[in-house]
């Protein structure tokens, strides 16, 4: 065997002896739960290709686990931060800002990488349909709900709540709770509230009606 082929077998072996370190650190439960997650993702898209399937799931669930690798590592130097007591408060603010943003930039270079990977399999629609997946579907819920509750909306309102709804579900997607997934949502459900009132609509008043006339609907529905 020549030397260079030798270094790539050495090399080889190394890389599949550190991923079997880093597999045995993660709960197999956690695992488990992270396949699960990604199946369920996998089976809305309808791919009709086994070996499809399996590539983006796996895909899928390994971002769930590179995620929770980076929050669960930010958020325990963070807890032992606000344990030293010998730092004062400032101190403490000071290194948990650091941490939040080392750990946005981890993020942040993950994310492009997901959407890479997710690439190599995946139509744009269908990439789409995973975002909306990873989401809860808040984004299309949330939007039709605006269209509902204001049917007079232009074309430009609605550009405006589509774009801001589609940014919230791209920092959504990173969430690492169901909480902080609807937190972004709820952040640019702020701007657009926002952006309406500015434009003329007494959100207040255009709820309310909305939801009596949900009732009626369903009412109607129910034969009562």
């Amino acid at each position: 065997m020549s030397k260079s082929k030798l270094n790539i077998s050495i090399l080889m072996l190394l890389l599949v002896f550190f991923n079997g370190i880093a597999q045995q650190h993660l709960d197999p439960e956690y695992i488990k739960v992270t396949n699960e997650r990604a199946t369920k993702i996998v089976a809305k898209l309808e791919l009709a290709n086994p070996a499809k399937e399996k590539a983006v799931t796996d895909i899928i669930a390994q971002q769930f686990r590179d995620l929770s690798e980076i929050q669960d590592g930010r958020d325990a130097e963070i807890k032992k931060i606000k344990e030293d007591t010998t730092l004062a408060k400032e101190k403490q603010n000071e290194k948990i800002d650091k941490l939040k943003s080392k750990a946005d930039t981890a993020i942040e270079k993950l994310h492009k990488s997901y959407l890479k990977k997710l690439g190599t399999q995946l139509s744009e629609d269908k990439i789409v349909e995973v975002k909306d997946g990873m989401t809860y579907g808040v984004l299309p819920i949330t939007y039709a709900g605006y269209q509902d509750m204001l049917p007079a909306l232009t074309a430009a309102q609605k550009d405006y709540i589509y774009k801001a709804l589609v940014e919230a579900r791209e920092h959504a997607m990173d969430g690492g709770s169901s909480k902080e997934k609807h937190a972004w949502f709820g952040k640019y459900k702020g701007r657009i509230n926002n952006y309406l009132s500015k434009q003329g609509y007494d959100l207040n008043k255009e709820s309310a009606d909305w939801h009596k006339r949900v009732e009626e609907r369903e009412k109607a529905k129910s034969g009562k």
